[in-house]
């Protein structure tokens, strides 16, 4: 017996920054095993059961009405290594597209693993949400078993797959230190990209009264995560290498 597909709880059509670099559309599935207070899709997380599940045949009728447009599918959450029947949705939807990114807390390695085994992925974005110590559960709201993120980080890190980390920046919980903290952990070679935090449908409804960091701090704690990783940039802004590249071309 086959596992069930996942039900498709969420559904964007296009975009150019859920891929940076392709035009790619969303899927996302429910449920997620992390209570991140500042999580702005709470009603994913904790009530997708109330909404509505998007046919499956809408998804792919789109993809096939736009192919050579489209570039790729992110599949996200949630937590969407949490359903058994991802692989049998992923294949379905790499009828339709040439690549498939797959959003992730990292905390089912495993389940990483075979998906880039199989080769049912092309490219992995990994949430890194705090310093790899006992704080974490701030960030995450529940316990974590830290040795199953630390598995996904060095899988990730030895894979050759396109992979990036990235760290939703967030005042209350955060501060230099913990980014920081979070490229040590990740070391040289990685990628780390910060996203400013949005204080909109936060699962904890204090956060919605959180002020976030402005441009400039996260700007300024980028600078001092370069010290230990390849290169870390803010969401929505160019790399120092895509800046060097920019310049080299205009020139």
């Amino acid at each position: 017996m086959t596992d069930a597909l996942p039900p498709i709880k969420g559904f964007l059509p296009s975009s150019m920054i859920e891929w940076e670099g392709r035009l790619s559309a969303s899927v996302f599935l429910p449920g997620c095993n992390f209570r991140c207070p500042f999580c702005h899709a709470s009603a994913l997380v904790l009530h997708a059961d109330e909404l509505s599940t998007i046919p499956l045949d809408d998804v792919t009728g789109h993809l096939r009405d736009n192919q050579g447009w489209i570039d790729g599918v992110v599949v996200s959450g949630g937590e969407a290594t949490l359903h058994p029947g991802l692989p049998a949705l992923i294949r379905t939807l790499r009828q339709y597209v040439p690549g498939v990114k797959l959003d992730t807390n990292g905390t089912r390695p495993d389940a990483i693993a075979a998906l880039i085994r199989d080769g049912l992925i092309d490219a992995v974005a990994m949430d890194v949400k705090a310093p790899l110590d006992l704080t974490y559960h701030r960030a995450t709201g529940t316990r974590v078993d830290l040795q199953a993120v630390r598995a996904s980080i060095d899988l990730l890190r030895t894979s050759g797959i396109e992979h990036e980390f990235r760290t939703t920046v967030v005042p209350e919980i955060h501060e230099m230190a913990d980014v920081v903290g979070i490229a040590r952990a990740l070391g040289d070679g990685e990628t780390l990209v910060l996203q400013q935090f949005a204080p909109l449908e936060c699962l904890d409804p204090t956060f919605l009264d959180v002020q976030p960091f402005s441009r400039e701090t996260l700007r300024e704690m980028a600078a001092a995560a370069r010290e230990f990783v390849a290169e870390c940039h803010l969401r929505g802004e160019a790399s120092r290498e895509a800046e060097v590249n920019t310049g080299q071309a205009r020139s």
